[in-house]
């Protein structure tokens, strides 16, 4: 069979923008656009979760393409720098992060920041903490979702492999990890002290069962079929978690065992699944017309994703300590507008500029 490169799907670029957006609101702690105007408020999953899905999608799709026409290496060959570039822009990140905090805590100064971030081991033997970051289980806070990326992005040959021999029975193996983790709370072992973030044997059933609708999209056209009682299901759902939310925001409710990231609870899992498919089937127009420079700054953002993440970790992490010492502000929420769109203008100039665009390219495209 041969298969053919299917159109760029304007949708998936503007809402990898969207989310974008809505990740460095969040992670500027302290403001109130964070806290309030995102879908995490209203919900039990946030863009994370999408992200990951999303980038399983992608990715299932690209390998099964490259796979059938050049061959199983050919898949492996295209897979294999992306796994590359990935595990480089972690670690440079890493590395850029803990100087940003080590003289935060010296200059500004706000004694204990780097221990509160869980910096320590770095400033105390930096010799011993890089090479445990390169093995992606040394994890200060803030820096485990890369980590979650490369490890899933390891299992997609395989699985694929056993999906074109066995079908649907492919997912069994990451499914049945997956309830081992809800079950008896299975974990990667961290290192300097430290946690694994976002439990890869957890989370790499989400970029899995992307990869399974990427490559069914790929093959059949479609990855699901859509109908009035599935959409139905989904948004009650997401009237569900709309409502355990709110109650949890009056405090009548504690839903933190319902919505437990580290191990991606059962009820997260499915919020986000949920938000997923009522997107697809409420935004059926795959080509959208980009009229307007936000609009296509947004799907600029989404195609130039990782590198915008990375960007706003920085500004956002400025933010939150401004937050931390000015309290909240109006002039602070309008920096973190500012900042948005500064993320925007920044995606904008990489796809502009052939250098920089060069300089960005996304392992996750």
């Amino acid at each position: 069979m041969s298969l053919q490169r299917p159109p760029r799907d304007t949708r998936l670029d503007l809402l990898r923008g969207w989310l974008q957006l809505q990740i460095f609101a969040s992670h500027a702690h302290g403001s109130l656009i964070g806290a309030w105007l995102i879908s995490a408020a209203w919900g039990l999953s946030d863009s994370s979760e999408q992200f990951v899905y999303l980038s399983g999608f992608v990715l299932g799709s690209v390998f099964t393409l490259k796979a059938h026409r050049g061959g199983w290496r050919a898949g492996l060959a295209d897979l294999g720098p992306r796994i590359r570039r990935l595990w480089t822009t972690h670690m440079v990140v890493l590395c850029a992060m803990a100087a940003m905090v080590l003289a935060v805590e010296m200059t500004v100064p706000l004694p204990g920041e780097a221990a509160r971030l869980g910096w320590s081991w770095l400033a105390e033997a930096p010799w011993l903490a890089l090479p445990a970051a390169g093995t992606l289980l040394w994890q200060p806070i803030e820096m485990g979702i890369l980590p979650v990326f490369i490890w899933s992005m390891l299992l997609l040959p395989g699985f694929l492999w056993l999906a074109e021999r066995f079908g649907p029975w492919a997912l069994a193996p990451s499914l049945a990890l997956y309830l081992a983790v809800q079950e008896w709370g299975w974990q990667v072992p961290g290192l300097g002290g430290r946690e694994v973030e976002f439990n890869p044997l957890a989370w790499q059933a989400l970029f899995l069962l992307g990869a399974w609708f990427g490559r069914r999209a790929l093959l059949h056209g479609r990855a699901i079929g859509l109908n009035r009682w599935g959409l139905g299901a989904a948004l009650l759902v997401l009237a569900a978690g709309a409502g355990l939310r709110l109650a949890s925001h009056l405090g009548a409710l504690d839903v933190s065992g319902l919505d437990d990231k580290q191990h991606l609870a059962p009820a997260r899992m499915l919020h986000s699944l949920s938000l997923a498919y009522a997107v697809v089937a409420l935004w059926r127009v795959r080509e959208v017309a980009l009229r307007g420079p936000l609009l296509r700054a947004l799907a600029a953002a989404g195609r130039q994703s990782l590198h915008v993440f990375c960007v706003g970790l920085f500004l956002s992490y400025g933010l939150a300590v401004l937050f931390r010492q000015q309290g909240w502000q109006w002039w602070l929420e309008a920096l973190v507008v500012l900042g948005g769109l500064a993320l925007l203008g920044f995606a904008t100039a990489a796809e502009w500029s052939p250098g920089l665009a060069r300089g960005v390219k996304n392992p996750q495209k």
